[in-house]
């Protein structure tokens, strides 16, 4: 799909509301507003004008006439044009049946995750829990008040979906504490590594003993290189000390260029 002449969020909900009926400006920001849209496409009411005459230049949407209501201004009322009905249906339809990437907050953190102390990202994961939580319990009670007042499901899909998308990362959210907190997420040997106190000695070579006892088993092959300089800088002297249990880190197996051979 190409670039669209008109691409801001607003402008979409623009040609929805005039799907409906024409309407002027003003009458399209309350009606937005009365049905709560900001909640799920992000609005800029202050740019409103000026994403109509945008629809405007673009033919996309007319000015059908004005109308005047006692002593306020006139105001214009707008009206859908065939190929803003086009656009329209074009729109939808690629939001609809073409899965984007999106390039969330949390995703970002996730992918640095590394950066935090295992104990630091455990604390503020269980933050996170705590309001994702909530979150979820208030939507679940949004729900069960819309049932009671009626409301059709159909009016309510975007709430229904964010619901089940707050659910899903609670129950991420959950299994990776777990995971951290039982050590048994794969490379937490690596993230203890990557903190590992310089200036004590002991901790440094247990963090250490512990990647090389992991690549001993032939994991994380594709990262030796990398790993054996981070574990070069934790360790006093500034060269990886094969400890118990680990094996000489310049060591390989003939057969696998990448399995350190047993030091036995």
């Amino acid at each position: 799909m190409g670039r669209r002449k008109v691409s801001n969020p607003l402008a979409l909900a623009v040609l929805a509301l005039l799907n409906e009926r024409p309407m002027h400006p003003y009458e399209m920001s309350s009606t937005l507003r009365e049905r709560h849209k900001e909640e799920s496409i992000k609005l800029n009411y202050g740019s409103l004008y000026t994403v109509v005459e945008a629809l405007v230049r673009a033919g996309f949407i007319v000015a059908a006439r004005t109308v005047r209501d006692g002593r306020r201004p006139e105001r214009t009322i707008y009206e859908l044009t065939e190929p803003g009905r086009v656009e329209l249906y074009d729109w939808m339809a690629e939001l609809v049946g073409t899965p984007a990437k999106e390039y969330t907050r949390f995703d970002a953190a996730l992918s640095l995750l590394p950066v935090l102390a295992p104990g630091d990202a455990v604390r503020l994961l269980a933050d996170r829990r705590l309001r994702l939580t909530a979150e979820v319990e208030a939507g679940h009670a949004a729900r069960t008040l819309a049932e009671r007042e009626g409301l059709p499901r159909l009016f309510a899909l975007e709430h229904e979906y964010q619901a089940a998308l707050r659910q899903a990362e609670l129950d991420y959210v959950e299994r990776l504490l777990a995971e951290i907190s039982a050590r048994t997420l794969d490379g937490i040997e690596l993230w203890e590594l990557f903190h590992a106190d310089p200036d004590d000695p002991e901790a440094s070579r247990d963090a250490v003993t512990a990647v090389q006892r992991e690549l001993a088993r032939g994991r994380w092959a594709g990262m030796r290189a990398i790993l054996l300089r981070e574990m070069g800088a934790h360790v006093p002297g500034g060269h990886p000390r094969p400890g118990a249990g680990s094996c000489p880190p310049a060591t390989r197996s003939p057969s696998d260029p990448h399995r350190p051979e047993d030091p036995r």
